[in-house]
């Protein structure tokens, strides 16, 4: 594969991004956006919380956005990236509990987790968002690969693009957050 056809490919799993309700209803991206932002403009507003949650790159990205949306868009934000939390849990509990246990112990009805997981079935992403909707948690999911990954039914909003590697996957998170941070930026107050 050449470069052309690389970005190419993304910009086709981009323009194929898709969005669904927690009913599995397919919403168009600019409705979905606008509720995304709303909501989180309403957890500004009320000091409520943003959770993001990832493994490898997609903690990366979480730890990213969750920087950018404390700055730029003025929201209180936490991830679960501190390695002695991680290997706390994951050795006393399990890994598939790395994000549930602490969302039990800190989430508040009315927050918001942001999970990002490229295959949309990793154990403990899918765990987090578990706990995240018992405790009245507000979710949003990002995922790729199979469309009928797991992570693609379980949140209040589920975003997915049909990217088939890792890399298009997560190049195409990473658009879908800055997008969203850029709709906070405007909202700043």
């Amino acid at each position: 594969m050449n470069w052309i056809n690389n970005i190419s490919g993304i910009h086709n799993c981009l323009k194929l991004l898709s969005v669904r309700d927690q009913m599995k209803k397919d919403l168009d991206t600019d409705s979905a956006f606008r509720l995304w932002t709303e909501f989180t403009i309403q957890i500004r507003e009320s000091e409520k919380t943003v959770y993001l949650i990832g493994n490898g790159a997609s903690a990366s990205m979480a730890s990213h956005f969750a920087a950018d949306l404390a700055k730029n868009g003025r929201v209180r934000t936490q991830v679960f990236t501190d390695l002695s939390l991680i290997t706390a849990v994951a050795n006393d509990i399990s890994y598939e509990s790395v994000f549930s246990e602490p969302l039990r112990w800190q989430m508040k009805e009315g927050d918001m987790l942001v999970a990002v997981s490229s295959s949309g079935n990793s154990p403990n992403v899918l765990a987090g968002c578990k706990t995240a909707l018992s405790l009245g948690g507000y979710v949003i999911t990002l995922s790729a690969m199979k469309p009928d990954n797991t992570l693609r039914s379980l949140g209040n909003l589920n975003f997915y693009v049909p990217a088939e590697t890792y890399g298009a996957a997560e190049t195409c998170h990473a658009a879908i957050l800055h997008y969203w941070m850029d709709q906070m930026l405007l909202t700043r107050q």
